[in-house]
């Protein structure tokens, strides 16, 4: 009985040995390929160009990071929400053909630009907008539906 363990034995190292010797021989022929035509000087410029390359690739992604985050932040003061909105202000006037024209940035501060038509003329305000109120003079109903239907910009 000791004999069989003893073959088995013999027979699972023999397969174990087999198997790293595969896996040894692929390792030395994936190396062979890599480091084909160097020599160990070339080899060390090799690995320090690519490591030079590597901080650089850093660098350049740290770089692109910083400044796609100031476009970013920057951007944010664009406009960036228009809102057109046309009505008919008078009893006496066919058509909505006054409107109102809001242009904020994502903060809702801007300019909303309104052209009132009558009969007589068109009249053309405009009214600075902080945080979506008005600024300086306070904001028309019109004015407030406006600047509630500016929709960013895509």
């Amino acid at each position: 009985m000791p004999v069989n363990f003893i073959a088995a034995g013999v027979i699972f190292l023999g397969i174990w040995l087999l198997g790293l010797t595969i896996f040894f021989w692929r390792l030395s022929q994936h190396y062979n390929k890599l480091t084909k035509g160097l020599n160990e000087r070339s080899m060390k410029a090799v690995l320090e160009s690519l490591l030079k390359d590597a901080s650089a690739a850093k660098k350049d992604i740290e770089y692109l990071k910083s400044y796609c985050d100031k476009i970013e932040k920057e951007g944010k003061f664009h406009i960036q929400k228009v809102g057109l909105l046309r009505f008919n202000p008078f009893k006496d006037t066919g058509g909505d053909q006054s409107f109102i024209l809001s242009l904020v940035d994502a903060n809702d501060t801007g300019v909303i630009i309104s052209g009132l038509y009558s009969r007589s003329g068109t009249r053309w305000y405009a009214k600075k907008v902080a945080d979506g109120k008005g600024a300086e003079h306070d904001l028309s109903d019109e004015e407030v539906s406006a600047l509630k239907e500016a929709r960013p910009r895509n």
